[in-house]
């Protein structure tokens, strides 16, 4: 690399870890659309990454996630500590657009400068994050923030793949949408380390918490293994908020118990090299095929039936593309 971008790359890392919210947002947007240089810069931070606490909610749409994140940002700025917001809106499949609609919701943090917050959209992306969520989590770790809170789209059943990101997962159900029942078709009593029933003084809410208690008691738990409870909310008043932020700080301290900790940091590890991995095959694999201008008739091939995607899926990963497709 020439000098002149080595420094540009320091000068925008060290930016960065001083807090610097321009040079942090125009990262994020640069990571977002997946720019090389952008990801170079990722490179100089994530050693300094490492530090912040990574917080997921997720749950039905119209459970009232992005209040609750509102009411613990603002419970968490009360104790001192600096909050990154990250939150996920859906991509329309047919324009492509979205309504990043979480800051709107959020204004009374906007001229907080310890908070700061950035909506992404899915793209396509499936499991409820973006596929730039790891990176954008990344630099508010770098920018020193204390706590990042990741809000996911909310899109039901594929809700699970936050639990590989944050240390603790919340799951937000509410009264009257059969939220009981979805919580076991979706397997989400295993995701949750916390279960929160939001919109508590709607009828029924009672029942709900009843439910959610009565299926985390018939799982079987070790010694001092994590048994998740289940807490009410009135997310838009704040009630039950103090509560919630306490049990995920003991949620915290359990987990990073020195035994525990090991095993996430390796498990994150994992899901961050493999979702890396993914991504830049996927490119690379495209971007030679399209290079060598075998892309269309193999698409052909495959549409007439003259050659099946299995066989030609098999020479890709084996890197012989380059040779034995055009036979």
């Amino acid at each position: 690399m020439p000098e002149k971008g080595r420094s540009t790359l320091k000068s925008v890392v060290e930016s960065v870890r001083a807090g610097d919210v321009r040079a942090a947002a125009r990262l994020m947007r640069d990571l977002d659309d997946g720019l090389p240089a952008a990801k170079r810069v990722l490179r100089g931070l994530y050693k300094h990454t490492g530090r912040a606490f990574i917080l997921g909610i997720t749950g039905a749409p119209g459970a009232g996630k992005s209040t609750l994140v509102d009411a613990v940002t603002s419970e968490l700025r009360k104790q001192g500590k600096t909050v990154g917001v990250v939150a996920i809106d859906p991509t329309s499949p047919y324009s492509g657009g979205a309504i990043l609609g979480d800051r709107i919701r959020m204004q009374k943090h906007c001229l907080d400068d310890g908070v700061f917050i950035k909506s992404l959209a899915t793209r396509g992306h499936l499991g409820g994050l973006s596929g730039s969520t790891l990176d954008v989590v990344n630099v508010m770790d770098a920018m020193g923030k204390d706590v990042v809170i990741i809000e996911t789209v909310g899109v039901g059943q594929d809700e699970v793949e936050i639990v590989k990101v944050a240390h603790t997962n919340l799951v937000v159900v509410v009264p009257g949408l059969g939220d009981d029942i979805q919580a076991i078709k979706a397997g989400i009593l295993e995701i949750a380390d916390i279960f929160v029933v939001n919109k508590a003084d709607r009828e029924g809410a009672d029942r709900t918490r009843r439910d959610l208690e009565t299926m985390v008691s018939l799982n079987d738990y070790d010694e001092g293994e994590w048994v998740p409870p289940v807490l009410p909310t009135q997310a838009s008043t704040g009630e039950g908020v103090v509560d919630l932020v306490e049990s995920i700080a003991c949620h915290r301290a359990h987990i990073f118990d020195a035994e525990n900790i090991d095993r996430f940091r390796r498990e994150k590890a994992t899901v961050e090299l493999h979702e890396m991995l993914k991504v830049r095959l996927l490119e690379k694999a495209i971007g030679d095929l399209e290079r060598h201008g075998l892309m269309d008739s193999l698409i052909d091939d495959i549409a007439n039936r003259r050659k099946d995607p299995y066989g030609i899926v098999e020479k890709i990963v084996n890197h012989r593309f380059e040779t034995h497709l055009i036979s």
